[in-house]
């Protein structure tokens, strides 16, 4: 019994998204495919709220995002402070 209910955990594990956090300067923004790309060469997709003129090259950022079906998906993001200056 205790194989059965370890393999339906592993399985239920194996299919979740995965959820992370990172940060980094904004290397690129495509606002066709509503893409912002960090300078560490990895790419996220932003929702269709995002407001693209806001975000700039060399911007640092904090995103929140889930990786589902490949895509690392922004699920929240943290702006500089501009009030900070």
């Amino acid at each position: 019994m205790r194989t059965l209910i370890g393999a339906i955990a592993a399985t239920l594990l194996s299919t979740a998204a995965f959820a992370g956090q990172t940060e980094g300067l904004i290397k690129k923004i495509d606002k066709d495919t509503a893409t912002l790309t960090l300078d560490d060469g990895k790419s996220y997709k932003l929702n269709a709220e995002t407001d693209l003129d806001a975000l700039k090259p060399g911007m640092d950022i904090v995103i929140a995002y889930d990786v589902t079906n490949g895509e690392n998906i922004v699920t929240d993001m943290e702006l500089p402070d501009s009030s900070a200056n």
